[in-house]
């Protein structure tokens, strides 16, 4: 998985999807650990990109229009 290269919605989308499959318990638990290290790299590439939208913005309302 190359998470660098997905958007949000993307990547948001695969975590909710392993979360699914997971909390169906369905999944041998070799299969669940993969996922499961999957899932928090995903989490923390959300969180990464939510984190740089926040500093945007930011940065946006602090310098005023025009400059």
């Amino acid at each position: 998985m190359d998470s660098n290269k997905l958007s949000f919605e993307e990547a948001y989308k695969q975590l909710t999807e392993l979360v699914q499959k997971m909390e169906s318990g369905e999944m041998p638990l070799a299969d669940s650990v993969a996922a499961y290290e999957k899932g928090i790299k995903l989490k923390a590439y959300c969180e990464q990109l939510l984190k740089e939208a926040e500093l945007k913005i930011e940065t946006l309302k602090v310098t005023p229009a025009g400059e």
